[in-house]
């Protein structure tokens, strides 16, 4: 019994540590456009989490790596306000145009939100993308992306509000768990 836990607990060890080096690899390139996976909102405002992705994605779309962003994400429970319109507001604060912004919001979960934003790539005609998200979050994104037909690279916040080891391992285990779901179900 002791070999059973000696080897899951390395097998852990080895995904949680491939998670938290695929976060650290900023892949951006050219792309047609820019995923930003949704995050919490409070009222009209994205939650600072959230508020990071879209600055990264501006930040990006300012230095000319893609035409478009694409916002995802729904309205949570007890939200007034769908995560994707708080922050296609919030992204035309930062000065990108509407045009050059699409959005959507029926997607409560990264398997949808990445099914959705797909979609858009599709009645749009956009061939390449960039995933932003939080460092930690990628790993399972990146896949979930591949699976939906997306072909995308990578680009974490580097200012991701998960600094300390404190916020970070929490997101970690969390990711550990979701990516193993993932593996398992699909969803």
């Amino acid at each position: 019994m002791k070999w059973l836990a000696f080897v899951v607990a390395i097998w852990l060890i080895a995904v949680s540590s491939n998670i938290w080096h695929y976060g650290t690899q900023d892949n951006a390139a050219p792309a047609d456009c820019i995923i930003v996976l949704g995050a919490a909102v409070q009222g009209n405002e994205p939650t600072p989490v959230f508020a990071e992705r879209i600055r990264h994605a501006v930040n990006l779309y300012q230095h000319g790596l893609a035409a478009k962003l694409i916002f995802t994400g729904g309205t949570g429970a007890g939200d007034s306000h769908a995560e994707s319109s708080v922050a296609r507001i919030f992204a035309q604060r930062l000065g990108i145009p509407a045009t050059a912004i699409y959005s959507e919001a029926n997607s409560h979960t990264t398997q949808q939100n990445l099914a959705e934003a797909a979609a858009l790539m599709r009645q749009h005609s956009l061939h390449s993308a960039m995933v932003v998200s939080d460092p930690l979050h990628l790993k399972r994104a990146m896949w979930m992306a591949h699976d939906v037909g997306i072909a995308a690279v990578s680009s974490p916040t580097p200012t991701s509000m998960y600094r300390s080891l404190a916020t970070q391992l929490p997101f970690l285990a969390r990711e550990v768990y979701f990516i193993h779901h993932y593996a398992l179900t699909g969803m």
